[in-house]
């Protein structure tokens, strides 16, 4: 009876090691996958994600499901990514912060080294629109009649450290003027507040506010790449507006948690670039003002790293303080 018994028990654990085994290899993915997004629904970082997510979805076999984790410039939704398990569930879209917040916060992560980097998704302009009822449509006129009240003009940014922040900041700084920021929790809310006339002015990721421009809601003024962005080819930059030299960009990218299983990477990273170059995301991108990328794991890691460095010098230069 008892030999019984220990064979019972060694069979039962031969079936739960097989089971157990055939689970982890189990291909992946198996289940579905958390695509976190460091800002509300409603700006840039959202737009991209769900521009991309339904054709991933596709793609992978599995569904991605878009987390919206707000706040601190988009560091808790990075800080989540850079501590859930490495095993491809969890997948994060690299906000244009994640170069800026080193220089600004205090971070529980590692910008750098606590992640694997997929790819650079995508790159945008930011677009200078000011609310009707501001008396400026040029950059000239905009900078004429901010000399004339100094600190009496109101901007609206996505936050602190954000791309739509610091281009304001490099406006004022090669221009000479000085206008007052108030930040808000992502480019939607600081686009409603300039459409509702809470601020005077905003420049807002392209994706963001070029649809409320075309509607007349705000009034589109600049953009500020080296060139016109192809989504609103009768809008001046800045730089030829006036102000030679001025260029601002933002990346948007994807990365998963450091340690993540190379195999993995690579299939993340062949499956996203098919999204990106298939005609219907692409056109899509495009015409919200975001030119897909799609380069290398290597390629991006060299690319962030070199964002990192380039911000953290122009926020110390600039004294800009985190909040």
């Amino acid at each position: 009876m008892q030999d019984r018994s220990i064979v019972r028990l060694l069979t039962l654990a031969l079936v739960l090691g097989a089971a157990h085994s055939a689970l982890a290899q189990a291909p992946y993915p198996a289940r579905p996958i958390r695509f976190l997004v460091g800002f509300p629904p409603g700006g840039t970082n959202d737009i991209v994600a769900r521009a991309i997510a339904p054709k991933f979805s596709e793609f992978l076999g599995q569904s991605v499901v878009i987390e919206n984790r707000g706040g601190a410039n988009a560091s808790i939704a990075t800080d989540l990514a850079a501590h859930a398990a490495p095993d491809g569930y969890t997948i994060l879209l690299v906000a244009p912060g994640h170069a800026t917040n080193p220089a600004l916060l205090k971070l529980n992560f590692d910008s750098i080294n606590d992640f694997a980097f997929i790819t650079l998704l995508a790159e945008s302009q930011n677009l200078l629109v000011v609310h009707p009822s501001l008396p400026a449509r040029t950059v000239k006129e905009l900078i004429a009649l901010s000399k004339r009240r100094p600190g009496d003009i109101n901007y609206g940014s996505s936050g602190t450290g954000t791309t739509t922040h610091l281009s304001a900041e490099l406006f004022q700084y090669m221009t000479g003027i000085k206008w007052t920021h108030i930040p808000y929790k992502g480019g939607g809310p600081g686009l409603v507040a300039l459409i509702s006339g809470e601020v005077s002015l905003y420049f807002g990721n392209v994706p963001t506010v070029i649809r409320q421009a075309r509607a007349g809601k705000v009034r589109a003024v600049a953009t500020t790449g080296s060139k016109r962005t192809p989504a609103a080819p009768d809008i001046p930059t800045v730089a030829e507006s006036g102000v030679p030299g001025y260029e601002v960009t933002t990346a948007y990218g994807m990365a998963a948690p450091a340690k993540t299983p190379r195999a993995i990477v690579d299939r993340l990273h062949a499956d996203v670039v098919r999204v990106l170059n298939s005609p219907d995301v692409s056109n899509r991108l495009r015409a919200l003002g975001a030119d897909p990328i799609g380069n290398t794991p290597e390629q991006y890691t060299a690319f962030v790293k070199n964002e990192i460095s380039k911000w953290g010098k122009v926020i110390k230069a600039a004294g800009i303080k985190g909040e």
